[in-house]
C-alpha cells in the first residue's frame, strides 16, 4: 500500500514537472501565429502607402550570408534576410542574364528582404548559360534555400515557408523564370526584360513582366510583349513597360527604382503573402499617367 502511494506521488510529481517544463518552453518560444488556410493572408508590416513602397528600403533591417561559388547546381550568391520580425516567410531567387553577374541584379535582394522576404541573388554556372540551363539553376537555388531552412547552421534556419516560393530573372534569366513558372512549383514570377526563343502558354504562376521600351537586346515586340500575350488568361498577370528603357531598365539601382519597387514589392506581397492590402497599387491607379510607364496591361482585379 505504501509502495502504491509512493508510486502515485512520484507520478504526480513527474506530471507536474512536465507541465512546468512545457510552460517554460512556450514562454521562451511562443507559438508563431501562422495562417493555416492556404488562402489566408500572411500580412507582415504596416499598412502600405506609395511613399512606403517607393522608399529606399522597407520596414526591416537586412542581414546577408554569402553562398560559395563552389556550391552544386548554380554559381553561388548571397542570401538576404530580414531581422526584427518573426514567423516564416516566402523565399525568392533572383537570377541575372547572359554574360552578367549577380551584381547586375543584386538591388532586388535587400529591397525585397527589407519588406519581409528571404531572398537569394545568385550567379550562374557560366555567363553563357541559356534559358533552359538557367531554369535548372533557379530550381537548384530554390532547393538550396529549402535545405538551408532545415539546417541548424544556416542563418535562415526555420525562417522559410517552403510552400511559398517566387522567382525574378533578368534577360535570359527572365526566360528561365518563365520556364520555372510553367512547372507549378512557384507562386509568383517577375521576368525583367525577358529573352527566350520559346512560347509561354503553359505558365501557371501569377506573372508580372517588366519590359523596356527601347530594348535593343530583347526587343519588346519579339520578347516581352508576345510573352505576355501568350500567358493564359486564367492566371493573374501584368505588363509594365518602362518609358524609353534600355535592356537594363528593370535591374534596379537607377532612375526607375520607384516604379520597380512599387510594382515588384506589391506583386510579391499580393501573391506570395496573399496580402490584398497591396492590390490597390496594382489595380487602383491609372498607371500610364506615370511618365516612367509607356504601357501597362493587366487582368485586374487581383
Amino acid at each position: 500500500m505504501i509502495n502504491k502511494k509512493l508510486s502515485q506521488t512520484l507520478l504526480s510529481m513527474a506530471a507536474a514537472g512536465a507541465l512546468m517544463f512545457s510552460a517554460s518552453v512556450f514562454a521562451t518560444n511562443p507559438p508563431t501565429d501562422e495562417p493555416t488556410n492556404p488562402g489566408q493572408s500572411y500580412e507582415r508590416g504596416p499598412d502600405p502607402t506609395v511613399a512606403f513602397l517607393e522608399a529606399s528600403s522597407g520596414p526591416y533591417s537586412v542581414r546577408t550570408s554569402r553562398v560559395s561559388g563552389l556550391v552544386s547546381g548554380f554559381g553561388g550568391g548571397t542570401i538576404h534576410y530580414p531581422t526584427g520580425t518573426t514567423g516564416t516567410m516566402a523565399a525568392i531567387v533572383v537570377i541575372p542574364g547572359f554574360v552578367s553577374a549577380e551584381s547586375s541584379i543584386d538591388w532586388w535582394g535587400p529591397k525585397l528582404a527589407s519588406h519581409g522576404f528571404v531572398v537569394m541573388t545568385i550567379d550562374t554556372n557560366t555567363g553563357f548559360d541559356q534559358p533552359p540551363s538557367r531554369a535548372r539553376q533557379i530550381n537548384n537555388a530554390l532547393d538550396y534555400l529549402v535545405d538551408q531552412n532545415s539546417s541548424r547552421t544556416s542563418p535562415v534556419n526555420g525562417m522559410i515557408d517552403t510552400e511559398r516560393l517566387g522567382v525574378i530573372g533578368w534577360s535570359m534569366g527572365g526566360g528561365g523564370t518563365l520556364r520555372v513558372a510553367s512547372e507549378g512549383r512557384i507562386k509568383a514570377a517577375i521576368p525583367l526584360a525577358p529573352w527566350d526563343t520559346t512560347r509561354f502558354s503553359g505558365v501557371q504562376a501569377p506573372t508580372l513582366i517588366f519590359a523596356c521600351e527601347s530594348d535593343l537586346i530583347a526587343p519588346v515586340r519579339s520578347h516581352a510583349s508576345p510573352f505576355y500575350n501568350q500567358l493564359p488568361n486564367d492566371i493573374d498577370k501584368a505588363y509594365v513597360e518602362i518609358n524609353n528603357g534600355s535592356h537594363y531598365c528593370a535591374n534596379g539601382g537607377g532612375l526607375n527604382n520607384d516604379v520597380l519597387s512599387r510594382f515588384g514589392v506589391s506583386w510579391m506581397k499580393r501573391f506570395l503573402d496573399n496580402d490584398t492590402r497591396y492590390s490597390q497599387f496594382l489595380c487602383g491607379p491609372r498607371h500610364e499617367s506615370d511618365r516612367k510607364i509607356s504601357e501597362y496591361r493587366g487582368n485586374c482585379p487581383y
